[in-house]
Order: C-alpha cells, then structure tokens, then sequence
C-alpha cells in the first residue's frame, strides 16, 4: 500500500512538474501553472515557511495591540471620531461572537484609562517602539516572501510608519463620516427611492464590503514589500485573500457557535484562546495573499524543489554573460540601463539567483549599479577593453575573499598543474571582448528586434537550466 502511494505521489509530481511548457497549448500552460501555484503555496504552509511568520505576528500583535489603539484613539479623540474605534474592533472580532464584543469592550476599557501624558518620555518612546515594532515585524515578513534583503532608508521607514499610525487611521474614519453624511442628506435619499437607483444602491451595499476588504488587501500588498509590485498581481492576491478572510470568518463563527467544549476545558482562558486561534488566521491568510501575489509576478520560482534555487557552476557562467551582453547591448544602443526586476523578467530567471551574479559582478568591478530607486545597472568598464575571461573569472572566483580561497587549498604539484591548466584554457578560448561578443550576437540575429532576440535566447537557456 505504501508503495501504491508512493507510485501515486511520484506520478502526480511528473505530470505536474515534467512537461515542457513549449509543447503544449496556452490553456493547458495556465492549467499547468496553476496547479504549480496551488501545489507550491501548500507546500510553503507544510514547510512552515509561512507559519512561523504568523507566530511571530501574533506575538508581536499581542504586546502592540493596546499600544496602536491607544496612538489612534489619542488622534482621532482629537478630531472627535475616537468613538468609531468600538464599532470598527466589533467588526474585526465578528467572528468570535459574544467573546469578541467582550475582547472589544475590554481593549476600549484599557485604552480609555491609559493616559499617555503620565508616562514620561521614556514611557512613550517604548510606546511607540512597541507599535512600530508590530509595522516593522509585517514589513520583514512581507520582504521575506519577496526575496528582498535590502530595507527601506531610515526616512523612507519613519515617514511610511508614521502615515500608517497617525494619518491611517484619520482616512479610514474620515472616508466612513463622509459616507456617512452623504447617505444621511436628503437629496441622496431622495435619489434613492427612485428605482432602479435604490435596488442598485442595496446591491452595491451588499458588494461593498467586500470590495473594501479586498482594496485593503491590495493596498497591503502594494504598499508593504520593499519592492515594486505589478497592480495586477496584488489585485487577484487581493482578491482571493479577501475572500478567504471572510470564509476563514464564517467557518470560525460557526466553529464558535457550535462548539461548547473549549469553554468548558479553557474556562476563563476560553476568550485569549479563541482570540489567539483567530488572529493566526487572519495573518496566516494575509501572508498566503503576499506569497500568492510573489507567485503571480514571479512565476520562475514555481520549481519542484522547496527553498532558494541553487545553480550549477556551468548555469552561473552562463548566466553571468547573458547578464553581461543584456547590460552592454543596451548600454551600446542606447537604451535605458535594465534593472533587477527587468533582467529577472527578461531571462525567465529566479529573482535570488540573478542578484548574487549581480553582486559578484559589481564587487568585480565588471558592472556598477546606478543610483536610481530602483538602481538600474551600467558596465563599470570600457566594453572593448573589457574580456569575456574577466567575467567568467570574477563570477567563478566569487566569494573566495570571504570564505574560503584557492590559497586556502594547497593541491599536490601534478593535481596544481591540472587545476592551471583548465584556467589557462577557460582564459585564451574566452580572449574574446564583450563588445565583440555584442556585435557577433546582434549580426546573428537582424531580423528580431533586439529585446525580442535577447528574451528568447535567454529564456530558452533558462528552461533548460537545472536547480539543484
């Protein structure tokens, strides 16, 4: 029976992951892709790649959450709206029933008797490090997802955390009283009893809720990850995290109502319990919609095998001069300088294997990188001066300065005369220069536009290059 299963498994695994993209239709090619995206999301959850993130946000949301609402409370009492804060939690907690109006009465209790003026600077400043830290925990977990190892500038951080804490929330309720006063005038009453004006306004009524859940998802996903997000991709991400957040609500409302055990085995802890269950819930769907919208924007990291891909000596080799010969052409025609998000489109290449070439080549001085936002990328060198032997040189001796260098490994004499002579081979057949690798490629091709020529030649390398 086991064997059976294990048949059943490694031939589902082959149907899903061995096709050539290029042989089959176009729907068949989205089929395929999205049984991929299923099959790689779950495996992210298995793995606990996603889980471990959503801990830590329940943890971090518990010791921020009297904090937040405290900073918002203090605002928005300024402008007189502070008694929405109630009504927005009842709505957040709706799935716990009866337990979330005691949560929400009980966090309001909490924050109408902490008063901000009596904790001294040092109170405050631990404050509002505790709330940052919860904005700050959301944006690494995000970053994580999308492969960015690069954070945000201190400025860019403070002004982006700030607008989130003290002009976020004014929005929000600014936005519902607004709605509010216009639903409450009599000229939009009166244009509402005209039909089919009314029936469309019940039926937009119904929709809109969801349609805000599913904007505040995409917004989310848009303006957290320290990366340039497509609209589209975080419009379906947003979409389907909505709609799993609120059949995730009604499945635990119902799980609420019908269940009578946890009371009886948790007793007083019942409320904490079921808070904890339904914070988890919601952040683990949140990260589900970030990784969903990565996928979608990067579909070169729907691979077989779980975690960062690693490639072969030969696939960086080859993939240090297709970077190299994209750079220089353009540099050459004149065109604007590609950046990381373009080359990984351009060469159908996972994002983490395209920035370490990158990297090795800007610490060999073979590109430099510009100081746009995002940073655009130049040769650093003289095209016709500069040696193809030179790029395979910097990119197979990369990280030797670091960890551990040919020096470090003494080989026997007739083993060290081997080892130089493959050097000395790889140099005189690469003699080569990058300008004339550039002007040999494009004279082999004339009939393509450039871009066109280059993405297909790149992408057909890349389907055929192994992870390991």
């Amino acid at each position: 029976m086991r064997n059976e299963s294990s048949d059943l498994l490694k031939r589902l695994e082959h149907t899903i992951w061995a096709p050539p993209a290029a042989t089959l239709s176009k729907w068949r090619q989205r089929a395929i892709r999205g049984v991929r995206l299923v099959y790689v999301l779950v495996r992210d959850i298995l793995a606990g790649k996603l889980t471990l993130w959503t801990m830590s946000l329940v943890y971090t949301s518990l010791l921020s959450m009297v904090p937040l609402l405290a900073l918002s409370f203090s605002v928005l009492k300024a402008f007189g709206v502070h008694n929405q804060v109630g009504p927005l939690l009842d709505n957040l907690l709706e799935p716990l029933g009866e337990q979330g109006q005691e949560i929400t009465r009980r966090l309001i209790g909490f924050i109408e008797q902490m008063n901000v003026g009596v904790l001294g600077a040092v109170g405050l400043a631990l404050l509002i490090y505790t709330v940052v830290s919860l904005i700050q925990k959301v944006e690494e977990a995000f970053n994580a997802i999308w492969h960015v190892t690069e954070l945000r500038g201190i400025g860019e951080r403070f002004s982006r955390y700030l607008s989130v804490l003290l002009i976020g929330p004014l929005l929000v309720f600014a936005a519902a009283g607004v709605t509010a006063a216009a639903l409450g005038s009599g000229v939009v009453r009166a244009i509402l009893d005209v039909e089919p004006i009314g029936s469309l306004a019940v039926a937009v009524g119904k929709v809109l809720p969801y349609a805000l859940v599913i904007g505040a998802f995409t917004f989310v996903y848009v303006f957290v990850p320290h990366t340039r997000v497509r609209f589209g991709p975080a419009l379906a991400a947003g979409a389907v995290g909505g709609a799993l957040w609120q059949t995730a609500g009604w499945a635990f409302a119902a799980f609420v109502v019908s269940s009578t055990h946890y009371a009886a085995v948790y007793s007083s802890f019942a409320i904490l319990v079921l808070f904890l269950i339904w914070l988890y819930v919601s952040w683990l769907v949140l990260l589900v919609g970030a990784a969903l919208a990565f996928y979608l924007q990067h579909p070169e990291y729907l691979y077989a095998k779980p975690g960062e891909p690693r490639l072969s000596n030969r696939m960086r080799e080859r993939l240090a001069l297709a970077i190299v010969h994209e750079v220089g052409r353009r540099f050459v025609r004149g065109d604007p300088p590609p950046t990381l998000q373009e080359l990984t489109h351009l060469l159908n290449v996972p994002m983490h294997s395209v920035k370490i070439i990158l990297e090795a080549l800007a610490r060999g001085g073979i590109l430099r990188k510009t100081n746009d936002d995002p940073p655009a990328l130049l040769p650093a060198r003289e095209l016709s001066q500069l040696m193809v032997a030179d790029v395979l040189a910097k990119v197979r001796a990369a990280g030797e300065d670091e960890f551990l260098g040919a020096d470090a490994l003494p080989l026997p004499q007739h083993v060290e005369a081997i080892a130089t002579s493959v050097e000395r081979a790889i140099a005189s057949s690469s003699a080569a220069s990058v300008r004339s690798m550039i002007d040999a490629a494009s004279a082999a091709c004339p009939a393509l536009p450039s871009d066109a020529a280059a993405a297909t030649m790149h992408r057909g390398e890349a389907q055929r290059a192994p992870t390991e």
